[in-house]
């Protein structure tokens, strides 16, 4: 629990009831400095630097300083400074004594939005398992009527097994991002080092790296620390990286940068290959869509990669840029929040 030394007395308990909360907790002084709050309230972005981050919060609390009423409302609040991912904040605040109010927050976007994803669910896996299905089941019964040929046999059951795996990789990412979606995997952000998801992702591509000749180099800087899920991080840069490797032609090289630049910190995934055409540059992050078919077919694409990079961008309260030009390559730029150095205090990057 974070506190400030200068500032009237709590009244009895107060502290004890913060401290076994499950709720967010944030205390503020009749000045609407924060002078005590939960460790979650720094992990979600509600308090930065012992200050309010939302300005709707710092009215709430006037409200409730002046009238002495307890306020109950829902607040729709953006996850950080940058980007759109939204937060859905049941609030309640009661004044205390000296003019102090207190705020517990309930984070409520999973709920909100659990119903809404079941339906996209279910309409996005229909439709996109009708193909690898539909081709199973054509390619089972090729090599039914080709019993007596084992030459087809063994081709036709190779084909099942690319089927088998693509089909494999579409469920598992159609999953993920479902569960993305509903923004459960944020209940509890830690204190995360960018850079060092940055390796683990660009170590996980170089093995279909090197088989194209590919080299990809990994510069990090120092203090790129955000708050947030590491697994999710280094899933996101991954698909990039991946991207990045699948559309270039061999031998040509993947660059990761990793830097911070104030409050913020950045992550750049760039290629020198095919590009993207400036018509298809919007749309590259729906689910499904694929700027080349034919060849998100021979690579294996599902379409769902940068859609979850989008979904894991937004949860932790940045926003995603894209820079390409066909023929030249493209850049991803990747920017988060990064964690206030004095609101780290003794807890450390998850290794």
């Amino acid at each position: 629990m974070s506190t400030s030394p200068d500032t009237a007395e709590l009244q009895p308990g107060v502290e004890d009831v913060l401290a076994v909360l499950r709720s967010i907790g944030i205390v503020l002084d009749a000045s609407d400095a924060v002078v005590r709050s939960t460790q979650a309230a720094v992990q979600h972005g509600l308090v930065r630097e012992g200050e309010l981050v939302h300005r709707e919060l710092v009215a709430l609390a006037r409200e409730v300083r002046r009238s002495g009423d307890i306020h109950e409302t829902e607040l729709d609040l953006p996850r950080g400074p940058l980007g759109r991912g939204r937060m859905v904040a049941h609030v309640r605040a009661a004044r205390l004594a000296s003019g102090h109010v207190l705020l517990l927050v309930d984070d409520r976007t999973h709920a909100n939005r659990v119903d809404e994803v079941r339906r996209d669910f279910v309409a996005n896996v229909s439709h996109e398992l009708k193909t690898p299905v539909g081709g199973l089941v054509l390619l089972a019964e090729a090599v039914q009527g080709a019993a007596d040929d084992p030459e087809a046999v063994h081709r036709f059951a190779g084909r099942m097994k690319v089927e088998s795996e693509r089909l494999t990789r579409l469920v598992k990412e159609i999953v993920d991002l479902s569960r993305l979606q509903v923004a459960d995997t944020l209940t509890e952000p830690a204190p995360v080092d960018v850079a060092g998801a940055a390796a683990d992702a660009a170590d996980r591509c170089r093995l279909v790296a090197e088989g194209k000749g590919i080299e990809i180099s990994v510069t990090t800087g120092d203090r790129a620390i955000v708050y947030g899920d590491r697994e999710l991080l280094t899933t996101a840069i991954r698909n990039l990286v991946d991207n990045a490797v699948a559309y270039s032609d061999d031998g040509a090289p993947v660059r990761v940068i990793v830097e911070r630049q104030g409050d913020v910190v950045e992550v750049v995934v760039s290629d020198l290959g095919a590009g993207i055409p400036p018509d298809e540059q919007d749309r590259v992050f729906e689910r499904f869509y694929r700027v080349d078919p034919a060849r998100s077919r021979s690579t294996g694409g599902t379409g769902l990669g940068l859609s979850i990079v989008k979904h894991v961008v937004a949860n932790h309260g940045g926003e995603v840029r894209l820079w390409s030009q066909t023929g030249q390559g493209s850049t991803f730029t990747l920017s988060f929040p990064a964690a206030a150095l004095t609101d780290l205090g003794e807890q450390q990057p998850r290794p």
